[in-house]
């Protein structure tokens, strides 16, 4: 089980480093993470969407088909939480390469 966590926190950890420096696949692969509940990482609806949506912005095509798919199983104000998270991170990440 310790292992497991530890993937997770090594694959969340590598990608958050990635995206950060705007790489739009790891964007799209952490929205997939938390979409799936995949390699340990507890299910998240609110951080798939806000993923799905910056790797959208950054022109990823399928991101936008992933983000509405999991707005299905969200409420407005999960929508508008994952938005709100979505512009913070970008305004963070921004105001870093600045």
């Amino acid at each position: 089980m310790g292992n497991s966590i530890k993937s997770a926190q090594f694959l969340i950890d590598s990608r958050l480093a990635d995206a950060a420096r705007g790489s739009v696949d790891a964007a799209y692969e952490l929205g997939m993470v938390y979409s799936s509940g995949a390699s340990g990482v507890e299910m998240d609806l609110i951080e798939a969407h806000k993923w799905f949506n910056i790797a959208a912005l950054g022109g990823s095509t399928e991101a936008p088909y992933m983000r509405a798919e999991v707005a299905e199983d969200m409420t407005a104000r999960e929508i508008i939480e994952a938005q709100k998270q979505a512009r913070a991170w970008l305004q963070m990440t921004s105001l870093r390469a600045a």
